[in-house]
């Protein structure tokens, strides 16, 4: 750990889980459970480095060119963004999957320069990730972008979660 008062805490976030996570309606038998709601990311950076006391974010997106003005945009609110180049997926959308970027920053690239790390995805995929985090002392907590559809595999990680819904009046776009 460093020599300051507090923790040099960096934010991992996986862009589209925090984006479907928010904004996607869920239902269940026909009738909606969960209704989605629209991310303000200005607030939600406010909200990391003002109540987590995150001192820098990582936005891992994949890149699409026609993107451009929202990167912008997203830098100017203080992210640091991580590009991933994009395929087409099936339907011919632009697919970015970001999971390794995001692992190999956290883990390696930037492991040294931080105390702990928030991280910001429900996706079980980071089971390993988290895990490990957890050894190095490094966890300080998982942000569930939707309590319904995060993996079971982070069950084990109970204290660390944190649910987005719950503070969804500050960080709503207006």
């Amino acid at each position: 750990m460093s020599n300051q008062k507090y923790p040099k805490i960096y934010a991992f976030i996986d862009s589209q889980n925090l984006n479907l996570g928010t904004s996607k309606d869920i239902s269940h038998m026909g009738k909606v459970i969960y209704h989605g709601w629209k991310l303000d990311m200005g607030s939600f950076h406010r909200y990391l480095t003002d109540k987590l006391r995150v001192s820098k974010a990582f936005l891992f997106l994949g890149y699409i060119k026609k993107n451009e003005g929202m990167y912008k945009k997203f830098r100017q609110y203080g992210y640091n963004i991580i590009f991933k180049p994009t395929v087409r997926g099936q339907g011919g959308k632009p697919k970015g999957n970001i999971d390794a970027e995001l692992v190999l920053y956290s883990s390696a690239i930037l492991f040294k320069e931080f105390d702990k790390g928030i991280f910001v995805s429900g996706d079980g995929d980071f089971h390993c990730l988290y895990k490990f985090m957890g050894e190095k002392n490094k966890l300080e907590s998982i942000l569930i972008p939707n309590r319904y559809t995060q993996s079971k595999l982070l069950e084990e990680f109970e204290p660390y979660k944190r649910q987005l819904f719950y503070d969804r009046n500050l960080l709503k776009k207006k």
